[in-house]
């Protein structure tokens, strides 16, 4: 076994993050749904991922911060309309997305995924889909909602996560709006 291989490392992915009453509004509807399949993601963990890097090298962290930190972000505040329940059978996911993702959004994955390019921390690509997981191991239909989804993530800054044990802790943030 080499150095390589005994390198720490950290599970990483880039979010917005959501507002803790936003969280226990999601929390709330989705309690109403009375789901009978899956394992509910803890309110605290709600966020919606930008780009996932999984497993990093901790020696990379402070180089992968400043790539994020040269970003040309959007300049104003994302809202992302969350109005969409669906079920991603392969992912075993139950999730919350936008009916449409705005393009201040897409821009600001794109840049994320192009400043990640030199890190060689692609898997294959995927496209990228919006979403906010409300269940995970979900295997049943779309369920029947009373009202319908419609809650609205506003986001000023984009953020660094650390996946550890189930929970998600912020390791950096950056704004996307220009601090004047």
């Amino acid at each position: 076994m080499n150095d390589e291989t005994r390198e720490p490392f950290k599970r990483l992915f880039f979010a917005l993050n959501c507002a803790p009453a936003l969280r226990r509004d999601i929390a709330q509807w989705r309690s109403a749904l009375q789901l009978r399949s899956g394992r509910p993601v803890p309110a605290d963990n709600f966020h919606l991922t930008l780009k996932f890097l999984g497993a990093v090298g901790v020696a990379q962290i402070a180089e992968l911060c400043a790539a994020a930190a040269s970003i040309r972000t959007p300049g104003e505040r994302l809202t992302v309309v969350l109005d969409r329940l669906d079920v991603w059978r392969r992912a075993g996911a139950l999730v919350l997305a936008p009916q449409q993702a705005s393009p201040a959004l897409l821009r600001l994955v794109y840049a994320l995924e192009q400043a990640m390019l030199p890190f060689g921390l692609e898997q294959a690509p995927r496209e990228y889909r919006p979403h906010l997981t409300l269940a995970r191991q979900y295997r049943a239909p779309v369920p029947e909602s009373a009202t319908p989804p419609e809650f609205f993530l506003r986001a000023d800054r984009f953020t660094l996560f650390e996946s550890h044990k189930g929970r998600y802790r912020a390791l950096a943030e950056w704004p996307l709006i220009d601090p004047q």
